[in-house]
């Protein structure tokens, strides 16, 4: 068994309140003393991921980033925009009267997305720099909101609908990110964790799926692992459930007395 494990952030392995990860140490720690891969998998940017990314001493594992559209390797084409570029003429190819009701982060300053999102301005400038997908809002009616995704969609570009933002991008999802990088670093088993709805698809993808107790949103529903323990859930919420999951697992995988053995 070749163990990788992939990971939501906020309110997963970081705290909704202060985004701390210290109550997920003594996790974090046995996966970098048994070398298993660590892949955080956000719909934040590369620009907002990257200084976490560091801080845990990820080295150069991937990242995916922007909910899937695509993952990256810090330092390679962190940078690269064609994508977003391509994105945003697409909008701009549009009839005005299609998009006129859509306003995408590319569209607003810095101070707006933060007063949108709640994030300090720092945050939003990051979050500013998409690489892959833009998140807007819709202001206007239902009929012209479906004219204006089939046009999109003729165009070969998706949207997801969210709480806050209609997400619009050329594709990809985080559980066909998981597929890549298990490919690319040679690993067969994967363990993946999430709290939020969107993190559905990379829970049942993976060989064991762990839903964080989410006491500040939606939650995820009863999925079907549930009855066959390839997913569980965590007692208690974000980092320190997270901390005890993976402990949890990594005994029942055999990965402790792997530990033991070579202490």
């Amino acid at each position: 068994m070749r163990l990788i494990v992939f990971t939501d952030l906020d309110g997963t392995l970081l705290d909704h309140g202060d985004y701390s990860y210290s109550a997920a140490m003594p996790a974090l720690q046995a996966l970098q003393a048994q070398e298993i891969p660590l892949i955080l998998a956000s719909s934040k940017t590369a620009a907002e991921i990257a200084p976490l990314h560091a801080e845990l001493g990820l080295g150069d594992w991937p990242i995916i980033v922007e909910n899937g559209a695509q993952r990256v390797t810090p330092g390679a084409n962190m940078h690269d925009r064609s994508a977003y570029e391509r994105l945003r003429r697409v909008l701009f190819e549009l009839p005005t009267e299609l998009r006129a009701s859509y306003r995408g982060f590319g569209d607003m300053t810095d101070q707006e997305v933060a007063e949108i999102t709640g994030l300090p301005p720092e945050g939003a400038r990051l979050a500013r720099l998409r690489n892959f997908t833009e998140p807007g809002v819709w202001s206007g009616d239902e009929a012209g909101l479906t004219a204006f995704l089939a046009a999109l969609d003729t165009r070969g570009v998706a949207a997801r609908r969210g709480g806050r933002f209609l997400t619009l991008s050329f594709g990809g999802t985080k559980a066909q990110q998981m597929a890549g990088i298990m490919v690319d670093l040679g690993r067969d088993t994967a363990i993946a964790l999430g709290d939020a709805p969107n993190d559905t698809e990379m829970l049942e993808t993976a060989d064991y799926g762990v839903i964080i107790r989410n006491d500040h949103g939606q939650g995820i529903p009863a999925l079907p692992g549930e009855t066959t323990g390839t997913i569980i859930r965590s007692e208690a919420p974000g980092p320190a459930g997270w901390n005890a999951c993976v402990l949890t697992l990594l005994d029942r995988l055999g990965y402790s007395k792997r530990a033991d053995r070579h202490g």
